[in-house]
């Protein structure tokens, strides 16, 4: 004669699958917030973008400048004074009625 055992329905049985749902919903709940990719992560990463963008868009018109010096610079449109500035700047010569302003030691002296 074979025995069978029953068995009592738990309480906490029946609180199982409610608290395994919440759990799962409290763990994507909180990334959906606070992961990688988050709420808060994407509007931090769209102040960032701001910022780079600015950053970028100064380097481009840096560069603009750039250009547009060196273009003085090219033998056939060359500026004679941009080479003389060029010159008295690397052989430092002066005149002797001209008045020389560093600038960089200037702004130097004014940031310390």
């Amino acid at each position: 004669m074979m025995t069978t055992r029953q068995r009592r329905n738990s309480h906490y049985s029946k609180l199982l699958l409610p608290l395994g749902a919440i759990a799962v919903m409290a763990y994507f709940g909180y990334h959906s917030f606070n992961g990688d990719y988050g709420i808060w992560s994407r509007d931090r990463m769209r102040r960032e973008a701001i910022g780079l963008e600015a950053e970028l868009a100064s380097l481009k018109a840096e560069r603009l400048a750039l250009q547009e010096r060196a273009k003085l610079l090219r033998p056939e449109s060359l500026d004679p004074d941009m080479i003389d500035e060029r010159a008295r700047r690397n052989l430092n010569v002066l005149k002797s009625d001209e008045l020389v302003i560093d600038l960089a030691a200037a702004r130097q002296a004014k940031a310390q």
